[in-house]
């Protein structure tokens, strides 16, 4: 059975200097087929999923200690590794300065 309830794991990124500063504005990274922007039509790729995205799904019901990948993925994201982008729906940071 799948749970009445969904928790998401979600990635974000700042430019801001200080992450800490109350005015430091987090953007977030989409992923193709995972919830996020409730303005975008929802992905149906049925029966299959995007591999990523579905591992995601899964974290949410753990801790990041049990999914040690999700730290290599963030530091690929900040290092804006072009082959961890390609496996997103957008990067906020697009022609700009890494979070």
């Amino acid at each position: 059975s799948i749970t009445k309830e969904r928790t998401e794991v979600i990635l974000q990124g700042t430019s801001s200097l200080d992450p800490n500063d109350p005015t430091a504005v987090w953007e977030e990274f989409e992923f193709k087929c995972k919830p996020g922007d409730l303005r975008r039509r929802p992905c149906l790729i049925s029966p299959y999923h995007y591999r990523l995205d579905w591992l995601m799904w899964f974290a949410a019901f753990q801790t990041y200690e049990q999914n040690e990948w999700i730290i290599h993925l963030a530091g690929k994201l900040l290092a804006q590794e072009e082959e961890t982008l390609s496996l997103l729906a957008s990067n906020p940071f697009a022609g700009r300065d890494p979070p």
